[in-house]
């Protein structure tokens, strides 16, 4: 109910997947209902409930790809509402706080979960078993103390209206596939994902770079 003290909040039902069943297709087909939902002139800001287990790659995606300066918060919880210590409805209110904020504007895709307001562009799940568990090695960009945002630091790298992709442009994605490599390594790995359809300039670029 405290959602209604902050901002005019509406939802819609993308997807009821599992998050760690996201595939490409769902990601084209969030990514575009977001940069549509940004041009509306009565949309301030988006939230998006997602799962644990790929929201650092959603979150990610999103912030390469929809150009927009408005915020983008993307929320999750790491247990579940039955729990002593639930942590869902204090993070969505957070996250709903963060995306109807004007002083979050232009900051890009938000991960917002444990008070915290990480930057999608270098945050991954690094603990999963405890609320703590989206983490940047740069710090957070700051964090919510009773609905009010504290700014440590801003993204400088290039996302969102930054951003050399646009989902506008976009319908389909490349078959990229990551190989671990290691000292007197056997081509096998590399040689079963050309076949199997793998971008290989991409992948021998990325190879050869690690």
């Amino acid at each position: 109910p405290e959602l209604a003290n902050i901002a005019n909040v509406t939802g819609e039902q993308v997807f009821q997947i599992a998050s760690e069943s996201f595939t490409n297709d769902n990601l084209l087909t969030l990514a575009k209902r977001v940069s549509a939902l940004v041009k509306q002139p009565d949309v301030d800001g988006i939230v998006i409930t997602h799962g644990t287990d790929t929201l650092a790659e959603t979150s990610y995606f999103l912030s390469l790809t929809v150009h927009t300066d408005k915020p983008i918060a993307v929320v999750g919880s790491m247990r579940p509402g039955t729990a002593l210590s639930a942590d869902g409805a204090l993070n969505l209110l957070s996250a709903v706080s963060v995306a109807a904020s004007k002083d979050a504007k232009g900051k890009g895709v938000l991960i917002t979960m444990n008070d915290q307001i990480q930057s999608a562009r270098d945050t991954n799940k690094d603990v999963n078993i405890e609320t703590r568990a989206f983490q940047s090695q740069w710090g957070s960009l700051g964090m919510v103390v009773e609905g009010r945002n504290y700014w440590f630091r801003a993204p400088v790298k290039r996302h969102t209206t930054a951003s050399e992709f646009n989902i506008d442009n976009l319908s389909s994605l490349p078959q990229v596939d990551i190989v671990y490599s290691r000292g007197n390594v056997q081509p096998t790995a590399v040689q079963v994902l050309v076949a199997s359809g793998a971008n290989t300039q991409t992948l021998q670029r990325m190879f050869w770079e690690y």
